[in-house]
């Protein structure tokens, strides 16, 4: 559609060097093609044009100093992509491979993401190039404290609420939030992902993992298929990934791999997910060692190979572009069924095309790893009203949102004439409610 290709050729005019953007943007945008043209008055209004135009991007230093007293500095963002539906939500990553182009692919997809969950909240994402692997406790504390003086004056409950993401876990959250009520003297929810202990919701930590075997689960429950019995691989060894392990296994799945950055751990007879959670979450060990404390466990340097090991359900759940064209072939070759995608864009363009015509039901990320938000946007809730949930409660209010998230794509995928494709059904129902707020609020 001419329209769709002019947006796309100016944004990649406009933001030369940002392919993780441009990817993301060109996934979202020909998946959209069937919606604008339906409605033409979006082109009059330029509505695509402001869509992939950030209302406001942050950029700023972080000074910190480390323990031997030497001074660092990392570069700090804050992208506020689309507020149309309700207050900026996003996590905060902190990872050596931040930069503008991947916070603002994040962002982009955050806004349809939030979306889909139904819930009154718009689309932001930030972070920063610092790496808190091997760093002191002290060290994170002065990185966090830091980051939060620029950050605290951009933020707010009712303007822009972050969140963890990768490298942003509970110790993290807690710094940050410690600065906020320091600096702004209030107590109130503008970081979600917070201890139970000072305003945060039981199922955060496992919302995520939990979220993305949920909507699985319907979408094999709608094919008159379950979990149990299936082979199941997924990558990282992250929230994400432990806690869908652990969910898929509840529901009778056979999960024999994951990994971290250095390699994969196969275990045909099935991960002992206590053992991971020793390592990892206690030991923040690498994952090599659960070879060494299982026996009959193989471990194997570099990450690429986990693909190659046979399966019915892939659950990718590490970081962007893990799955290329090659590994997708090589899954299909071995016989995997269905793709959900528990990491952000873990599936490059080439692989989701593989997956696509080859019949695999192909979940995608803004609605498949969507529970982390919905479960944030549920503290949010608990927060505003001073309440606190139980677990059961808000399990079942997450389990629901990720029901409705693959009913609401299955047919806005079938409404629009690609039916089966929840890449584009995904686009398209998070989408429209953008669109429609969007056009309300005049030209803004």
């Amino acid at each position: 559609m001419q329209y769709v290709e002019r947006v796309l050729d100016e944004l990649k005019r406009k933001n030369p060097n940002e392919p993780e953007f441009h990817q993301a943007a060109t996934e979202i945008l020909n998946g959209l093609a069937p919606v604008i043209a339906k409605h033409p008055e979006y082109e009059k209004a330029a509505l695509l044009e402001r869509f992939v135009e950030p209302e406001r991007v942050i950029m700023f230093r972080v000074p910190w100093v480390d323990d031997q007293g030497n001074v660092h500095v990392n570069k700090g963002y804050r992208v506020q992509f689309n507020s149309a539906i309700g207050p900026y939500k996003g996590g905060l990553r902190f990872h050596p491979s931040v930069n503008l182009s991947i916070i603002k692919f994040l962002g982009l997809e955050q806004i349809l993401k939030n979306s889909l969950t139904g819930l009154p909240i718009g689309g932001g994402k930030g972070g920063s190039d610092f790496d808190p692997k091997g760093k002191s406790d002290n060290e994170i504390m002065r990185f966090c404290q830091s980051f939060m003086t620029e950050l605290y004056r951009h933020i707010g409950q009712d303007t822009d609420v972050p969140a963890g993401d990768i490298g942003v876990g509970g110790r993290e959250i807690g710094y940050l939030f410690g600065q906020y009520k320091r600096i702004a003297n209030e107590h109130v929810g503008v970081l979600t992902g917070r201890g139970l202990s000072y305003g945060g919701s039981l199922v955060r930590t496992e919302a995520t993992g939990y979220g993305l075997v949920y909507i699985t689960a319907e979408a094999l429950k709608a094919r008159g298929d379950s979990f149990e019995g299936k082979t199941v691989v997924i990558s990282g060894s992250g929230n994400v990934a432990i806690y869908a392990c652990e969910k898929a296994q509840q529901l009778g799945a056979k999960v024999v791999a994951m990994y971290d950055s250095n390699g994969y751990i196969y275990d045909k007879k099935g991960i002992k997910l206590d053992v991971v959670k020793q390592i990892k979450e206690v030991e923040r060990a690498r994952i090599k060692v659960y070879a060494e404390c299982v026996k009959g466990a193989e471990y194997h340097e570099g990450c690429k190979g986990i693909w190659t090991i046979p399966c019915d359900i892939a659950l990718p759940c590490a970081t962007q572009n893990e799955i290329d064209g090659e590994s997708a072939r090589i899954l299909v070759k071995n016989g995997v069924k269905y793709v959900a995608e528990g990491a952000n864009m873990p599936t490059d363009l080439e692989g989701i095309s593989v997956f696509q015509k080859a019949g695999v039901v192909f979940l995608p990320a803004k609605a498949a790893n969507a529970g982390g938000v919905a479960t944030s946007a549920l503290e949010m809730a608990q927060s505003s009203g001073r309440m606190f949930w139980t677990f059961e409660e808000v399990d079942a209010k997450l389990k629901n949102i990720m029901i409705n998230i693959y009913h609401n794509m299955d047919k806005a995928a079938k409404d629009y004439g690609c039916e089966g494709d929840y890449v584009a059904g995904a686009n398209i129902a998070g989408f429209i409610k953008v669109a429609t707020a969007m056009m309300a609020h005049g030209i803004v």
